[in-house]
C-alpha cells in the first residue's frame, strides 16, 4: 500500500501533466473565426499569431477604447 507522500507525488504530477498538455494545446490555437461576429478571420492577419476580432470588430474595439481613455 502506498504512503501519503506517494499519493500525494501521484497527484502533483498528474496535475502538471493536464496543465502542461493544457498549456500546448492552448499555445498552437489558430482563430479562424471572429469572437464577435463570426466572420472569417484573414489568413493575412491570422499569421499575426493569437488574433481573434476580425478587422471591423478590432477596429470597433479599439475606437472604443480610445474614446473611454478621453
Amino acid at each position: 500500500m502506498p504512503d501519503f507522500a506517494d499519493v500525494a507525488a501521484d497527484i502533483s504530477q498528474t496535475d502538471l501533466d493536464h496543465a502542461l498538455h493544457n498549456a500546448k494545446r492552448e499555445e498552437f490555437t489558430i482563430y479562424f473565426q471572429c469572437e464577435e461576429c463570426g466572420t472569417e478571420i484573414p489568413e493575412q492577419r491570422r499569421r499575426l499569431g493569437s488574433v481573434t476580432l476580425c478587422i471591423g470588430c478590432q477596429t470597433a474595439l479599439e475606437a472604443k477604447q480610445k474614446h473611454f481613455r478621453g
